[in-house]
């Protein structure tokens, strides 16, 4: 379990990190729509940032009662599933290339939640 609570915080704070330090050129690079202002992917960037600290708590600290699996697997299908709706109503991604990123990261979610599911 440690190591999937790793990779959780990981991916977590990558995506983090990257929209908060160079919100526009990471919308550029993965080919998603074009915001007016670097604001609202800061703001995202910043939740995953403090996503990706709740899950390190809960693996690092002994004898946590955090955030657990159980609120990792709500977060990750959550996401997923708001994503791939925005995907299929052709509001999400202007570029194949985005939609293509997009659906990598549903599908990454929601194998992340099938193996925390197993491990609960």
């Amino acid at each position: 379990m440690q190591q999937l609570l790793w990779l959780e915080t990981l991916l977590k704070l990558a995506g983090g990190i990257l929209l908060l330090l160079a919100p526009m050129s990471t919308i550029r690079a993965f080919g998603l729509p074009a915001s007016a202002s670097g604001f609202w992917p800061r703001i995202v960037g910043a939740l995953l940032i403090g996503v990706a600290a709740a899950t390190y708590i809960e693996g690092a600290w002994a004898g946590s009662r955090g955030l657990g699996l159980a609120g990792l697997v709500v977060i990750n299908l959550t996401g997923a599933f708001v994503i791939a709706l925005s995907v299929l109503m052709g509001r999400a991604a202007p570029t194949r290339r985005g939609a293509f990123a997009l659906w990598v990261l549903v599908a990454l979610l929601v194998s992340l939640s099938l193996v925390e599911i197993a491990q609960a």
